[in-house]
């Protein structure tokens, strides 16, 4: 399995970038590859990148060519300094919009002290005010670029932080009684925002392996299924297997290495799905370790790209690749030809037969 950065499948290559393959406990392979801006008079069509930072809103940055693995390029490429271009079937593809849930009480409170972790406090923290700006910022971003009419489903980690985050940012305009299923009602978590309506809006499921660093922090544990159903009536729970959080316990904190790992099963899950553009709500520990985990054999300056920390409420758009034919997907697009029959043979062998 492939991802590459960037909100289509613009699958040029250029300059530094590459991809790696990793071994996974599946016998799976992944990796990602990232673009930056390109400017060039001899560049190729630039697409819209739907990367956002609220700390740099609405800034649009041009595709740049993704890049082949450094180990792949030809001896020819290399004398001549030039990196040929990759092709990847559309239908061995999907796009992934990932987003770190925007500002909650509990980042607030270690920021001062980072012992507020500890906190029972801050037990499934919930967004700031702050935050709740930072989720309309977004919400205007998707919106305007078109992002928002083109997701089949939005993922979300099953807690109060994720869940507002994906809601705000995805959810239908404000709810009216009767018409439809809320996907939050009015004050959920201490909100102070009315209901968000279910209508004209992709699905929304909660998925408990993309949840954040496991164990310790009363802040990464969740409320029972049984308490948020009232509160998200229209999300989807029903892929999460317990009622309580039987995941988080109070005295093992997960390593880091179990983060990257159950991340690479929930990419791998990911191709179970029909979805081809899919938006993933989640958390700064999960995103890092699992673009660590995949990312820590590129190029350096890719590395350093791949690696760094989501801010609050950022997004970053990556195109999947199932090069390890995991998914079962066929392509609704590919025409087979010939049809009717009748003769075909190629032009090359015409041409020999004449001179014949």
């Amino acid at each position: 399995m492939m991802m590459t950065s960037g909100c289509g499948t613009n699958i040029f290559n250029k300059s530094i970038h590459h991809h790696h393959h990793l071994e996974s406990s599946s016998s799976t392979s992944s990796s990602i590859l990232i673009n930056h801006s390109y400017s060039n008079s001899h560049s190729f069509k630039s697409y819209l990148n739907f990367n956002f930072n609220n700390n740099q809103p609405y800034k649009f940055l041009s595709f740049r060519p993704l890049s082949l693995p450094l180990s792949s390029r030809s001896s020819l490429s290399e004398m001549d300094g030039t990196v040929d271009p990759t092709l990847f079937p559309s239908h061995r593809c999907k796009t992934l919009h990932l987003i770190r849930h925007a500002q909650g009480i509990h980042n607030v409170e270690a920021e001062k002290d980072h012992k507020a972790f500890l906190s029972p406090a801050l037990f499934d923290a919930h967004l700031t005010p702050l935050g709740w700006q930072q989720v309309d910022n977004l919400r205007t971003h998707v919106r305007e670029c078109g992002l928002s009419k083109r997701i089949d489903l939005v993922i979300t980690s099953p807690l109060l932080r994720t869940m507002q985050t994906a809601v705000g940012v995805f959810g239908g305009d404000s709810y009216e009684d009767g018409t439809d299923l809320p996907l939050m009602v009015a004050n959920a978590g201490k909100s102070d925002r009315s209901a968000y309506s279910s209508l004209g809006c992709p699905p929304f499921i909660a998925v408990e392996l993309c949840r954040e660093h496991l164990g310790v922090r009363p802040c990464d544990k969740r409320r029972s299924i049984t308490e948020y159903l009232p509160l998200f009536p229209a999300i989807d729970f029903s892929l999460v297997e317990s009622d309580e959080d039987i995941w988080w316990k109070p005295d093992i904190r997960e390593p880091n290495e179990g983060v990257a790992a159950r991340g690479m099963k929930f990419l791998n899950w990911l191709w179970t799905r029909k979805e081809k553009e899919i938006a993933i709500v989640t958390h700064s520990g999960f995103l890092f370790h699992t673009l660590k985990e995949l990312g820590n054999r590129y190029h350096p300056l890719m590395r350093e790209e791949i690696c760094k920390h989501f801010t609050n409420c950022e997004l970053r758009s990556m195109v999947i690749v199932d090069t390890n034919m995991i998914g079962s997907d066929s392509s609704t697009t590919n025409y087979p030809g010939k049809i009717p029959q009748g003769p075909d043979l190629p032009s090359d062998k015409v041409a020999l037969d004449n001179l014949k």
